[in-house]
């Protein structure tokens, strides 16, 4: 007998002595456990009618990701985005119990990059019209908010340095807005940036 037929019978045969576990039902048992505690907003929940005449729960939508880059002094920075977050919770015994935290608005992928002159801020905004997007800036934090019938977002931002709110230009195109904010330095009267 050759290797190949000594070692598949053997195979066979440790395969039926010890089966395998199947990782889809431990899986499937490990994320309804996670989600059993999770609180879901209403508006997240709907009932949808089927060609049958029965009807079916649809619940979400559920975003949640991060990305990763290294901030201008060399460390790493990690920013998380969507509306699910995670969370620590009282479980029995008042051991804390990891959970996620679910809103109605997303929270969007914001960059901030700081220039000479200016402050740049891209945020990711999908599914909306320009005429949905609400911006308020006091000069030391921005607030974005979008609500619309499909999409919701907001995010508070505290800027890394002092900007002149009257200076700002905005500008939104294929689901993304920059916002480009001149610095506000001791002393220096600001200027109009304008984007095209």
């Amino acid at each position: 007998m050759s290797g190949d037929e000594d070692f598949f019978p053997e195979w066979f045969r440790r395969r039926w002595r010890y089966p395998m576990p199947n990782l889809m039902e431990e899986f499937e048992r490990s994320f309804e456990e996670m989600f059993k505690d999770l609180e879901i907003p209403k508006e997240m929940i709907r009932e949808k009618r089927l060609p049958t005449g029965g009807t079916e729960k649809e619940i979400g939508p559920f975003v949640y990701g991060y990305s990763f880059s290294v901030g201008p002094d060399g460390k790493p920075v990690i920013r998380e985005f969507g509306n699910v977050k995670p969370s620590l919770r009282k479980g029995a015994g008042g051991i804390p119990k990891a959970g996620l935290d679910v809103r109605e608005e997303r929270e969007p992928l914001v960059d901030t990059i700081v220039l000479d002159d200016v402050v740049k801020v891209v945020a990711e905004l999908p599914g909306v019209e320009k005429s949905d997007i609400n911006l308020e800036c006091n000069g030391k934090s921005l607030t974005l908010k979008v609500e619309n019938a499909n999409r919701k977002y907001f995010k508070q931002l505290d800027l890394p340095v002092e900007v002149d709110p009257d200076t700002s230009r905005a500008s939104y195109k294929n689901g993304v807005l920059e916002l480009v904010l001149t610095r506000k330095r001791p002393g220096q009267k600001s200027k109009q940036i304008r984007v095209d």
